[in-house]
């Protein structure tokens, strides 16, 4: 899948100004950063841990970072953000037979493009800031979380099911003691004599 959207804010569309060739400093600076993106890009790591692209998810996400550094470190000409989406897409797609449909390449491309422009003044700051910023936990985590507390509200339900049971078993010997058929009543026998059956629980003469 090729994207063919080219916003996303700073991108806009146009080239990128190339002021020069990278330092290898900046280039190495510049690794670290796209490691440090992939690291908190949430599809990504969900196409790694799930294998998506097989046993050698993680290798072929390695080889997407790198195939990204050459693009901006080793082509020349201007840098468009729509190729490099573009150019991205292609590489998911390839790598982990997937697309990533969220509007996250767009974000992660734009994000590249700051940093790369950064890097060429020197400046690290936003490399600086994924270095001290925590990874808030990865995709499959959450899913894990989040299907753990289904199934702890599914058992709470079930077992509010089967406290309902209970609570119908125990309840339904009341129920048949008032469903049970009452005792015919005293009728006189030949005689005109009234015959009563002993009272059940009745009190006991002195």
């Amino acid at each position: 899948m090729a994207a063919t959207n080219g916003g996303g804010g700073g991108g806009g569309g146009g080239p990128v100004p190339i002021p020069g060739p990278i330092s290898a400093e900046a280039e190495a600076a510049f690794g670290e950063a796209i490691r440090l993106v992939f690291g908190r890009w949430t599809a990504l790591q969900m196409a790694v841990e799930n294998q998506w692209g097989g046993r050698d998810s993680r290798a072929k996400a390695d080889q997407f970072g790198e195939s990204i550094l050459f693009w901006f470190c080793r082509t020349k000409g201007p840098r468009y953000f729509e190729d490099l989406v573009d150019m991205m897409y292609d590489k998911i797609s390839e790598s982990f037979n997937a697309d990533f449909e969220d509007n996250s390449v767009e974000e992660v491309a734009e994000q590249l493009l700051i940093i790369h422009e950064e890097c060429l003044q020197n400046n690290y700051s936003s490399i600086e800031k994924l270095r001290n910023s925590h990874v808030q936990g990865n995709a499959v985590s959450q899913s894990r979380q989040i299907v753990a507390d289904d199934d702890d509200d599914s058992d709470s339900s079930d077992d509010g099911d089967d406290t309902s049971m209970m609570d119908d078993q125990e309840a339904a010997p009341e129920d048949m003691a008032v469903d049970r058929p009452r005792p015919p009543r005293p009728t006189p026998d030949a005689d005109g004599w009234t015959v009563v059956p002993p009272r059940r629980g009745g009190r006991t003469r002195n």
